[in-house]
C-alpha cells in the first residue's frame, strides 16, 4: 500500500499464467499487437486461424523484403546474434531476422533487427510501414507493446534491453521507445489477456462504429457492422459500407487431354501442344477441371500456396470433389457446426429458414419472369401459403413434404417463364415436368447442370470459410453428398441456377443444336456447356442490393457473406441465421 495526498490506493498485482507447456503454442508478438489494437481481430487470427490480405498487409510485406532477404534467400546475416553474455567487449552486433522465444512468458517473436556494441546491451528495431504518426508517444500503443515484447524476450535470453526503436519506412524515421515500468506492465497484461481470451473460447464482440474497421483486412470476415445490426434488431441503418469487389474469376478447362502448367505468373493451358489460354494467376479464383485434364505438380503446389482451389468434374459436369491446400484452421467453427448438426432443434430451425427462403425466392422468380397470357395468380398464392407453412413446420419430414408441394407448383408452371414460339427469335424449348438421372429434355439437362455448378460453388465457398461441406442440418449426411452445400444452396437455386437457365434460353445463348441425346437422356455439348457456364458466371457476378444491409454486393460475394453469417449464428453471436430473400 502506497500513500498519496488524496488517500491510499490499492496497487495491482500481476497474475501471470503458468509457464507454457509443450502442447500449448507460444503467442507471436504480432498477435499481442493485434490484441491491443482490437481483441476481436486477435481472436479471429490467433484462435480461429482467419487471414485476409489487404493493401496495407501487402505493403507491409513489401517493406520487410530487405529484412527477410537473409532468411528467404538462404544467406545468413553478416553479424549473427551471439548468446547473451558471450559478445566480446566493443563487438558490433547487427543481426537481422532473428527469432527468439520464451516459455516463461509464453512468447515468440521474429525481430527485424537487433543492434548492440558488445557491452551486454542490445536494442531491437521493428520496421513499420507508412510514416511516423504525430502522437505524444511517437507511435501508437499496439506498436509500442509489440516492441516492448521483443525487449522482454531479449532480456529472457540474457541481454540488457532498456529501450528499442520503431523505424517507419514511409518517412524513414526512427522513434526511440523507452521500456519503462508502465510499458512493461502494459505488455505483460496484454500477453496474459490474450492467453485468457484464447483459453476462454469466446470471441469478443465487434467494435461499434469504430474508425479502425473500414481499413482492417479482416472486415469482410469479422462483419462488425452486420453483426451489430442483426444483434440490435432495430431499424437503425448501417453506416455507409463499400463492399470490396473480387475481380478474380474461375478458370474452366473442359478440353479433352488439356494440360495446365505454371508459366511465370500465369497458367498456360495447352491442347495437343498448342497454347489455348494464358490467364494471370492473380485473376483466377479457382480452377474448374472437366474431364481428362492434366495439371502439373508444380502448378498444383503454386495453386495451394495461393489458396486457389481446383475442383474436379466428370466430362459431363458431375462434381467429383476439390483440391486445396492445408484447409482452414478454424476448428472452433467446425466444432460448432458438428454440435449444431446433432441438435434437432437447431437443425429444424435452420431447415425452416432454408425451405421458406427457397419458396419465397421461387415465387419472386415466377412473378418476375412470367411470360404466359394466363393471368392465373393461384400458383403465387399457393407458394406464399406454403412459405408461411414452412415457418411452422414441426419436423424435417413435414418440411420435406412442404418443399415437395412447392416444387410441384413451381416446376408445374416453369414453362410459363420460357420464351415461346411467336416471340422474337422464338426457341422450341419445351418443359412439362422436372426430371433427372438422366434428364430427358434440354431444359432439365440445363437445370441439372446448373445445380451441379451451384453445388460446386457452395462447396468451395464453405470450405474456404472453414465449414465441413459434408455435414448439414436439413439434408442428412450420406456418403459422398455435400449436405451443408445442399442446405445453403436451397434459397439460391431459383436465383442463380434457374435464373441462368432462363437467361441462356430467353437470350438465345443456348440453342437446340447445343444438346445431344443418348438413349433416354439429353446432355449439353461442349460448346453448349461453355455458353451456359458463361451465363452462370455472369449471374454470379451480377450485383444486388442486400435487403437487410442496404449495400450493393455481387452474388459471388453474397454466398461468402451468408456462409460467414451462418458461422456467427452457430458460434452464438446471432440469435438467428438471416436467410437471403429478394423482392
Amino acid at each position: 500500500m502506497t500513500e498519496h495526498t488524496d488517500g491510499p490506493q490499492q496497487q495491482e498485482l500481476p497474475l501471470p499464467f503458468p509457464e507454457f507447456t509443450a502442447d500449448v503454442p507460444l503467442l507471436p508478438a504480432r498477435m499481442v499487437n493485434e490484441f491491443v489494437y482490437c481483441p476481436r481481430l486477435a481472436y479471429l487470427e490467433w484462435v480461429q486461424g482467419e487471414w485476409a490480405d489487404s493493401a496495407d498487409t501487402v505493403q507491409g510485406r513489401y517493406g520487410h523484403r530487405r529484412v527477410d532477404q537473409a532468411q528467404t534467400s538462404g544467406r545468413r546475416s553478416k553479424d549473427p546474434l551471439p548468446a547473451g553474455g558471450d559478445a566480446e567487449e566493443g563487438e558490433r552486433i547487427h543481426a537481422r531476422s532473428i527469432t527468439l522465444s520464451s516459455n516463461q512468458i509464453g512468447l515468440i517473436a521474429k525481430m527485424d533487427l537487433v543492434e548492440g556494441h558488445g557491452d551486454g546491451e542490445v536494442t531491437p528495431v521493428d520496421y513499420k510501414r507508412g510514416k511516423r504518426p504525430h502522437v505524444a508517444k511517437g507511435a501508437y500503443e499496439p506498436e509500442l507493446v509489440q516492441l516492448c515484447a521483443q525487449g522482454l524476450l531479449l532480456e529472457e535470453h540474457g541481454y540488457e534491453c532498456p529501450s528499442g526503436y520503431l523505424y517507419f519506412i514511409g518517412s524513414r524515421e526512427r522513434v526511440s521507445v523507452s521500456f519503462d515500468e508502465a510499458l512493461r506492465n502494459q505488455t505483460l497484461s496484454a500477453i496474459n489477456g490474450l492467453r485468457l481470451l484464447a483459453a476462454g473460447g469466446r470471441i469478443p464482440p465487434p467494435l461499434e462504429d469504430s474508425p479502425k474497421c473500414p481499413r482492417c483486412s479482416l472486415v469482410s470476415i469479422c462483419l462488425p457492422d452486420e453483426v451489430n445490426f442483426l444483434r440490435r434488431q432495430d431499424d437503425q441503418p448501417l453506416r455507409p459500407i463499400a463492399v470490396a469487389r473480387d475481380e478474380a474469376l474461375p478458370l474452366y478447362v473442359q478440353a479433352n487431354r488439356a494440360k495446365i502448367a505454371k508459366k511465370g505468373e500465369n497458367l498456360e493451358v495447352r491442347v495437343e501442344d498448342e497454347r489455348q489460354a494464358l490467364p494471370r494467376l492473380i485473376d483466377i479464383s479457382q480452377v474448374v477441371v472437366m474431364g481428362n485434364t492434366y495439371i502439373t505438380t508444380p502448378t498444383l503446389h503454386e495453386l495451394m500456396r495461393r489458396e486457389i482451389p481446383v475442383t474436379w468434374h466428370s466430362y459431363g459436369g458431375w462434381f467429383l470433389g476439390h483440391t486445396s491446400g492445408l484447409g482452414h484452421k478454424n476448428v472452433e467453427l467446425r466444432t460448432a457446426q458438428y454440435r449444431g448438426s446433432f441438435d434437432e432443434q437447431v437443425c429444424l430451425r435452420l431447415a425452416r429458414g432454408f425451405v421458406r427462403a427457397k419458396i419465397v425466392n421461387s415465387r419472386v422468380m415466377m412473378r418476375r419472369n412470367w411470360r404466359s397470357e394466363d393471368e392465373n395468380r393461384q400458383p403465387l398464392r399457393e407458394l406464399k401459403r406454403l412459405a408461411e407453412q414452412a415457418e411452422r413446420a414441426r419436423s424435417l419430414a413435414e418440411l420435406l413434404g412442404i418443399e415437395g408441394n412447392a416444387a410441384a407448383i413451381y416446376f408445374g408452371r416453369f414453362r410459363c417463364l420460357i420464351r415461346r414460339d411467336g416471340e422474337s427469335d422464338g426457341l422450341p424449348f419445351d418443359f412439362t415436368t422436372r426430371n433427372r438421372r438422366p434428364p430427358t429434355d434440354p431444359v432439365n439437362a440445363m437445370l441439372s447442370y446448373g445445380y451441379s455448378l451451384l453445388t460446386r460453388t457452395w462447396s468451395v465457398t464453405l470450405s474456404a470459410v472453414g465449414f465441413d461441406p459434408y455435414r448439414g442440418f436439413y439434408h442428412q449426411p450420406r456418403y459422398g453428398r455435400p449436405a451443408l452445400a445442399l442446405d445453403m444452396m436451397e434459397p439460391f437455386r431459383p436465383l442463380l441456377a434457374d435464373s441462368a437457365v432462363l437467361m441462356a434460353i430467353n437470350n438465345g445463348e443456348v440453342r437446340p443444336s447445343d444438346f445431344i441425346a443418348a438413349g433416354s437422356g439429353v446432355n449439353l455439348t461442349p460448346d453448349g456447356r461453355k455458353r451456359f457456364i458463361a451465363a452462370y458466371e455472369r449471374r454470379l457476378s451480377q450485383e444486388v442490393t442486400h435487403p437487410l444491409f442496404g449495400y450493393r454486393i455481387s452474388y459471388r460475394r453474397l454466398l461468402e457473406l451468408q456462409a460467414r453469417l451462418l458461422g456467427r449464428f452457430l458460434l452464438g453471436e446471432l440469435m438467428d441465421y438471416p436467410n437471403f430473400t429478394t423482392r
